[in-house]
């Protein structure tokens, strides 16, 4: 099935490929997409919505990411404003080390993805990746706020790991395997 990502950014229409194909044919967004504010008071709230958009503008089956970075000593925050807690992945990384000097460093990665098909079916997922957040950016891969992210068990944070390595324990990788068995289960009933 070919499936359009509600999404602009490419670092994330690349991750989808790898973590849904080759069940599914990942294209990025089409140039005139706009995506809809995020008012939702949840991930998969924000996903639906995105998707529900994209579909009504291409008419095509459309899949939507809403993820965030829950830390515990700012009670969740970003959160849900996650992309929008400054204006470039540098500003956000620099807001939140200067945030936690000094405390609690446990923190997860949340996501939501939801496919949307034209004909109204729906199948969604969600994924949770625990962890902390390193007193300095490190690494080289990924995008966001994988230099800051570092997961326990590995010793190293998202953008220190392979793709491989990052898809097996991130939360969008445990929510993509999710999608997918249910989009299974969708179809064999």
């Amino acid at each position: 099935m070919i499936v359009t990502v509600a999404t602009t950014n490419l670092g994330k229409v690349a991750e989808l490929a790898v973590l849904l194909g080759p069940s599914l044919e990942i294209l990025p967004a089409p140039a005139d997409y706009r995506a809809p504010e995020e008012v939702g008071e949840s991930y998969l709230e924000n996903a639906y919505t995105k998707a529900r958009a994209l579909v009504a503008l291409t008419g095509a089956p459309a899949l939507a990411d809403d993820s965030g970075l829950e830390v515990d000593a700012l009670g969740g925050a970003p959160g849900l404003h996650s992309a929008r807690f400054g204006p470039d992945a540098q500003s956000r990384a620099a807001r939140l080390l200067a945030a936690l000097a000094g405390r609690d460093r446990r923190a997860r990665f949340r996501t939501a993805l939801v496919l949307v098909l034209p004909d109204g079916r729906e199948v969604s997922a969600e994924g949770i990746c625990e962890g902390e957040i390193a007193t300095e950016p490190r690494g080289n891969g990924g995008f966001g706020y994988d230099p800051l992210f570092v997961v326990p068990v590995l010793g190293r944070t998202f953008a220190e790991l392979s793709g491989e390595e990052k898809n097996r324990v991130s939360a969008r990788g445990v929510a993509a395997r999710g999608l997918l068995a249910g989009l299974a289960r969708y179809e064999a009933s």
